[in-house]
């Protein structure tokens, strides 16, 4: 297959290029320093918003679009006009686009359980409404339903894909107000003290870089016929306690649990620190997966943070 991915100099993006090594990638970023120099990846340095830059990108056709770049949830409510113009317009260009160069091509779309809002009920399932409180979020909503319309209209064959947290991400700025969700595997890997921002008992939903890069390369093959009619997933998560969380990440680095404490900040436990059961029938049917237990997620993450280091 022919894959354009856009944000491939990214975190989640750098992951799914090495994976897709069977086929022929178009990675697209801003930044050419973060896009995976490999043999079967085509660099392709511009800005989304520009056509010049989508026209360079298409400009042999694609089987398949993964749409990774964005601006995430802190970032777009500091800066709601850029937010506005990457998370919608780009998006929209983008898949019209797409649509003009297949026949139609997969189209995935990386969303988030952002389009939720807060609080949550007291499960999510695969019929929770979507009511998103953050632009992030609402930006995520509205393209979902722009490309199940596209759809329905025979031009694309697209699914989004909600992701929970993802760890552990690089260090320094991210945007993302979950951030500290990744900030805490550096500090403990570096032997260093770390202040939570939300109290022990607090639960959230993970998923290790390498699950989400798989679900997305799952998702490119994936026989869609029993997808939802929304042609949306929430992928499958673990939901972790924060205290579950730091206990294994000292056990398998050996930091002292004393190292870390905590001082919760009521907008962070409300958003990222009280997270419910969730269910992911539609999406276990269609063979996507979490990483299994905790132990496993804290394992990869880590062995992610080795590997980064090591470049």
């Amino acid at each position: 297959m022919r894959i354009i991915i856009t944000g491939a100099g990214g975190f989640l993006g750098r992951t799914l290029v090495e994976q897709l090594a069977d086929h022929d990638v178009v990675a697209l970023d801003s930044v050419a320093d973060g896009i995976p120099k490999l043999a079967h990846a085509t660099p392709v340095t511009g800005d989304l918003c520009d056509v010049n830059s989508l026209q360079a990108a298409m400009a042999d056709g694609c089987d398949a679009v993964v749409h990774l770049a964005t601006v995430p949830g802190g970032a777009a409510e500091q800066n709601p006009d850029l937010a506005r113009r990457v998370n919608i317009e780009a998006t929209m260009a983008l898949a019209a686009a797409a649509a003009e160069a297949g026949k139609p091509p997969r189209f995935l779309f990386a969303s988030s359980i952002a389009v939720f809002g807060s609080p949550l009920p007291a499960r999510v399932d695969d019929a929770t409404p979507l009511a998103p409180t953050m632009l992030y979020g609402a930006h995520k909503a509205m393209l979902e339903q722009w490309l199940a319309t596209l759809t329905r209209r025979g031009a694309l064959d697209a699914l989004s894909l909600r992701l929970s947290g993802v760890i552990a991400r690089p260090k320094g700025p991210s945007g993302m107000k979950s951030a500290f969700l990744s900030d805490v595997f550096h500090a403990l890997s570096a032997g260093e003290s770390f202040v939570m921002p939300v109290s022990p008992k607090a639960t959230t939903w993970l998923t290790s870089l390498d699950c989400a890069a798989a679900n997305f390369a799952h998702a490119l093959s994936a026989d869609l016929g029993e997808a939802p009619a929304d042609r949306a997933l929430t992928l499958p998560t673990l939901r972790v306690q924060v205290a579950d969380l730091v206990a294994e990440i000292c056990r398998q680095t050996g930091a002292p649990i004393e190292a870390v404490s905590y001082a919760p900040d009521a907008a962070l436990e409300a958003g990222f620190g009280a997270l419910p059961p969730v269910s992911t029938i539609a999406a276990d049917r269609l063979g996507f997966t979490h990483d299994g237990d905790l132990q496993q997620l804290v394992q990869r993450a880590l062995e992610n943070l080795k590997a980064a280091a090591a470049l």
